[in-house]
């Protein structure tokens, strides 16, 4: 039942992406990627319930839980900042990372065919694991801004201004601010992730990510210092950004 429901949310963000890019070449903007994603974020809610009933603990045990609680977050954030800031074509860009992360989740033996359930669940180390991936929605949804910020700037530098993608694209200053805030919100998530991550009990890997963590969240504080005491040119925040996720992958995937 449970990759059913996975199957299903991946087809639906799979139809967002194709039908926000044709959308696009045809000069419009659709509320219907909005719709699908909408679908695709229910059915993850439906995987995420009863992985959680069969785990008995917050899902996230197995690489293909972490990716699927991912591309939940990724989607969770872009529907609650997405229509706020009338950027319904970050679904563009969304989407197919959401298929992305799934899609792996999908592959043979990475998400767990009979999960085992947790017995004695600790609360800081839910909250830590739960955190943690959260933050990680919101720096993705971030870098996702980061990019459509680097392509619009490339437009504009090429005065490509009558393209179906430029005339789609937000004004840059309501992609600098989603994209400032998504930093922030991602930042204080992370912060509360490595406090519970301090306070649950540890073994040797677990020590080994959170330092991890800590180096990521280094980053991004660093970054974010800079932007608020000096000032950083939102090409160069929009690169920082993207790099900074990237290089955060890259941190975990050694740990």
């Amino acid at each position: 039942m449970d990759r059913w429901y996975l199957i299903a949310s991946t087809l639906l963000a799979g139809i967002a992406a194709v039908w926000g890019i044709l959308s696009v070449q045809r000069g419009k903007r659709s509320p219907w990627t909005v719709v699908w994603m909408s679908g695709a974020f229910a059915c993850q809610l439906g995987f995420l319930s009863v992985r959680g009933q069969m785990r008995g603990a917050c899902p996230l045990n197995d690489a293909g839980e972490i990716m699927v609680f991912l591309a939940w977050s990724l989607t969770l954030f872009y529907l609650w900042i997405g229509p706020v800031y009338r950027i319904s074509l970050l679904g563009v860009f969304t989407a197919p990372l959401v298929v992305l992360f799934q899609s792996l989740a999908l592959l043979p033996r990475v998400l767990s065919a009979h999960p085992q359930r947790i017995l004695g669940v600790n609360a800081w180390h839910e909250t830590h694991s739960a955190t943690s991936v959260l933050a990680y929605g919101a720096l993705a949804l971030a870098a996702v801004a980061g990019v459509m910020f680097l392509v619009l700037d490339k437009q504009l530098k090429d005065h490509h201004l009558k393209g179906g993608l430029f005339r789609n694209l937000p004004p840059v200053r309501e992609l600098l601010i989603s994209l400032e805030r998504l930093l922030w919100l991602g930042t204080a998530l992370l912060t509360l992730g490595i406090l519970a991550g301090f306070l649950m009990p540890h073994s040797a890997s677990a020590w080994g990510h959170l330092v991890a963590a800590l180096t990521v969240w280094a980053g991004y504080v660093a970054l974010l210092t800079v932007k608020l005491i000096r000032g950083i040119t939102g090409r160069r925040l929009s690169l920082a950004t993207v790099a900074l996720f990237v290089l955060s992958l890259v941190v975990f995937a050694f740990v």
